[in-house]
């Protein structure tokens, strides 16, 4: 009984002790800030903001500029076209949006959703090309135009690397600054235009130069970092200083920037609020008017953002703005225009109909033992959505007339090979796959060696990518029997792996760091999982 008694005495000590800390710490926030709503979070003094990734170094001095006001910012992030379609369906948890491009906010379903929209910085979307590269190429202080950026690819002569042009803002905007530029920049560009069997034979070859590319812009400057390989890459101007700073802390070659005299598409991170709390506008108003301020300029300018309008601006950071570079802040950029929503979405149909390097993909997929039941299941819906040329187009995923996929499966060993030379032609793999049964235990390494020597003998016309999935530990083969298979092929394949399951994520770490490509998350959505890394080839 006593120790009962000396419990509740205990715990009587700690609530009042609790309850003591908690106003104290509302006298606190009280006497800084006038208010204590923070404390609990109050929704109404609450702003969340849906925004690009590319904002998240802001997004400290948003927020304390909020607490200062007693407000409280709330960031969700996500890529700029995930964004369209998030708020194309669930507006109304947002308050706010910041999208690096304003054109994604013509494209929601309701185009009058968003007010007081502004542009907050500008960033153009340039080729980035290793300095000597570019020396030996005559493209240092020279005009260059788009077309001469063609005639050498053409020729061969420059390769790069970019992010997803159905996938991220900054692969689709680059793409419809090409458009735009090669179609002659014309006021209005029509469906007609982009039509164009020259248009469509020049963008083709613009396109046969791709190497790899990245299904997110972040992703993007990690890859390009992580290997010696590439020599040119597209990217927003911020980005691109970013990589040359890193470049040059580690004592390597920087990229000089290359900004075609004849069209230069831009992103205009547009910060816009949404009405669905009127009693928020204010809250909004007042952020808007912070990143405008000179105190604002001052943090996206040293992230290498243009903060300056309608012209040039000749006392900018050399230090952030490197004229070594390539970068000269006193010149006019000759900006190119966007179309309407109608006519993106027929470029964006057309680039991956018709533009877009084909690729050719191997699938290693996981039917051992521990799959059997749900495991299998989702395996196999997720397939079929991919495979699937009319659900997969819904998201810009579907597979072009001229793509190859394979596909592996494995268990105890490797146990089926198929393939098609065409994306449109997937019913037999899909029927394939659905008779598959789970049995034996994971040689996943094994399969990997198989795709690898599968694309080994493809085309240098293809682009080559191994997506590999697996719901548990690598029980059969080794990965140093990986590891000298891809350094003796001299291999430069992305080998992305999805987990699932019980999966080791160590495993598949390895895999990615030797092939300088990522690990997806699968264990909660497969299928988002699959999407997602299907935007990465």
């Amino acid at each position: 009984m006593n120790k009962i008694k000396n419990n509740v005495s205990n715990f009587n000590k700690i609530l009042i002790i609790l309850i003591f800390l908690i106003v104290v710490f509302k006298i606190f926030s009280f006497l800084d800030n006038g208010t204590y709503s923070n404390l609990f979070n109050d929704s109404k003094n609450t702003l969340n903001i849906l925004s690009s990734y590319e904002n998240s170094s802001m997004e400290n001095e948003i927020t304390n500029y909020a607490y200062k006001m007693g407000k409280t910012v709330n960031f969700i992030y996500k890529g700029d076209l995930e964004i369209v379609d998030e708020l194309n369906n669930n507006s109304s948890k947002y308050d706010a949006v910041w999208i690096s491009n304003s054109m994604w906010l013509y494209l929601l379903d309701n185009t009058y959703l968003t007010s007081d929209s502004k542009s907050i910085s500008i960033s153009p979307v340039v080729f980035g090309i290793k300095k000597n590269k570019a020396k030996e190429l005559n493209l240092i202080d020279t005009d260059v135009t788009n077309n001469t950026i063609l005639d050498l690819i053409k020729n061969k002569k420059i390769k790069y690397v970019m992010s997803s042009v159905t996938q991220t803002n900054t692969g689709a905007t680059a793409y419809l600054g090409f458009l735009s530029s090669l179609a002659g920049n014309p006021e209005v560009l029509t469906e007609e235009m982009i039509n164009d069997e020259k248009l469509e034979e020049d963008l083709i070859s613009l396109f046969s130069g791709v190497e790899r590319v990245s299904g997110d812009e972040d992703y993007l400057k990690d890859m390009f970092l992580n290997s010696n390989d590439y020599e040119a890459v597209i990217a927003s101007e911020s980005s691109l200083i970013e990589i040359n700073k890193k470049l040059v802390a580690d004592k390597k070659e920087p990229l000089y920037l290359i900004y075609p005299s004849d069209g230069v598409a831009i992103n205009d991170s547009t910060f816009a609020f949404i009405n669905n709390d009127s009693t928020k506008e204010e809250m909004f108003l007042d952020i808007q008017s912070y990143l405008l301020s000179d105190e604002g300029k001052k943090e996206l300018t040293n992230s290498g953002l243009r903060t300056w309008y309608g012209g040039v601006n000749d006392k900018s950071d050399k230090n952030i703005f490197n004229s070594d570079w390539g970068i000269d802040t006193t010149k006019y950029l000759n900006v190119t225009k966007f179309p309407s929503k109608k006519v993106i979405s027929a470029a964006l149909n057309l680039y991956v109909e018709k533009l877009r390097k084909p690729t050719h993909v191997v699938f290693c997929l996981d039917y051992s033992g521990s799959m059997s039941g749900e495991g299998e299941e989702e395996l196999n819906a997720a397939m079929n959505y991919i495979l699937d040329y009319e659900k997969a187009s819904a998201d810009r995923l579907q597979f072009s007339k001229n793509d190859k996929i394979t596909v592996i499966t494995f268990s105890s060993s490797v146990r089926d090979v198929w393939s098609t030379d065409s994306g449109y032609e997937t019913q037999e793999l899909i029927n394939n796959i659905n008779n598959m049964y789970s049995s034996g235990s994971t040689a996943l390494y094994d399969a990997v060696m198989k795709g690898l020597i599968i694309l080994d003998k493809e085309s240098d016309d293809y682009t080559k990518t191994i997506i590999a999935m697996t719901d548990g530990m690598i029980n059969e083969g080794s990965y140093s029997s990986l590891e000298r298979k891809y350094r003796s092929l001299k291999s430069n394949v992305p080998i992305y792996s999805i987990t699932f399951g019980s999966a080791s994520e160590y495993q598949l770490e390895e895999i990615a760091e030797l092939s300088n490509a990522k690990v997806f998350d699968g264990k909660t959505d497969l299928l988002k999982a699959f999407k997602k890394v299907r935007g990465y080839n």
